[in-house]
């Protein structure tokens, strides 16, 4: 595909933010997006539509991808998702997120975004009070945005994820400068490491966000192989800082640096779902007890264990529910045209 092989055209967008972290929603894709083998097949699943995207170079929707992420019109932590057709009737639709780096196989605040959105596009009827269910397939399985109506209004989303469980424990990681740290993984659609940041001498909080770019990039690049997990690569790594426990909650603020150097201002969903799974495996969240999850700008999810699942790994399973609130920010028409100096876009970190 050439940069002149499509003529211009309008892409719209939906722009919500979930706990701080933003997702881009793109409904309709244009045409020549939509007459791709990813989009316009009936028997591809949610994951094989993200396989065949990333195996075909310059691919039409990793091109619009980059477009929309990069600069000028996004940023280098932009996140969102494409809305694709689901596997199969009994799910209302399926979605591919993507980010500066490519497309990720889970994302927990994007799936509470895509819960206000669905209700407030009137996807489906939504009582006065109680719940209702959006189910969603994504590349690492089905989920649900259990929606909470009040009043007429969105209270909260229940995310509800993929089955979590812990992956490996106590994982020696030496740093280039020598200093060592202990390293926990958990899947939660995707795989997390999670470090205790006091073992670096750090609070978890904004001015830092730069060292733990730095850190996480390291740590995952010292992990390579020996974190990959279903055949991924690790995809995020979770520096966290413990604040305080109860009998009834334990509180942490974390720092999830994901992808290539992206930091999630959220406090991560499908990183807290895997978060959930380690301290189940610790024993840390017996009873009901709950996880409250802040994030590095001290935004909140809130997380319990849900109910148990089997695992493939020594550590137990549990399908985490985690809580939380999106909101819109606006509605978008991106003018795209392939004749424009910058296009696909462009990025200074």
């Amino acid at each position: 595909m050439t940069k002149s092989a499509n003529q211009p055209y309008w892409v719209k967008t939906d722009d919500w933010h979930t706990a701080g972290e933003p997702f881009r929603i793109v409904q309709e894709l244009p045409p020549h997006c939509e007459s791709t083998n990813a989009i316009a097949s009936t028997s591809l699943t949610v994951a094989q539509r993200r396989q065949e995207i990333i195996d075909t170079p310059s691919h039409p929707i990793d091109l619009l991808r980059q477009v929309l992420c990069k600069e000028p019109r996004g940023h280098a932590d932009m996140y969102g998702g494409f809305i694709v057709p689901s596997n199969d009737p009994d799910a209302h639709f399926g979605v591919l997120f993507f980010h500066k780096d490519g497309f990720s196989t889970a994302c927990g605040h994007g799936t509470i975004a895509l819960g206000c959105w669905a209700i407030t596009k009137g996807l489906v009827e939504a009582p006065r009070n109680g719940e209702v269910d959006m189910i969603i397939d994504v590349p690492s399985g089905r989920v649900t945005a259990k929606v909470a109506m009040k009043d007429g209004k969105i209270d909260c989303v229940h995310f509800i994820n993929v089955p979590s469980y812990q992956v490996a424990a106590n994982i020696s990681v030496k740093l280039p400068d020598m200093r060592e740290v202990t390293v926990d993984l958990g899947w939660g659609g995707a795989t997390y490491a999670f470090v205790d940041a006091a073992q670096l001498g750090l609070d978890v909080e904004p001015q830092r966000h730069d060292d733990f770019v730095a850190l996480g990039r390291q740590i995952k690049a010292k992990l390579g192989d020996a974190a990959r997990h279903k055949d991924l690569d690790l995809y995020g790594v979770c520096f966290y800082q413990h604040l305080d426990e109860t009998a009834e909650a334990l509180t942490q603020r974390n720092c999830v640096v994901f992808a290539d150097g992206q930091v999630d201002r959220s406090p991560c969903g499908s990183g807290t779902a895997a978060r959930v799974a380690v301290l189940l495996a610790q024993g840390r969240l017996a009873n009901g007890k709950k996880l409250i999850h802040k994030s590095i700008i001290d935004t909140t999810f809130e997380a319990v264990v849900g109910i148990d699942s089997p695992s493939p790994t020594s550590y137990p399973g549990c399908v985490p529910r985690v809580t939380g609130l999106a909101h819109l920010m606006g509605e978008h028409r991106f003018w795209i045209d392939e004749a424009d100096p910058t296009y696909p876009g462009f990025l200074f970190r």
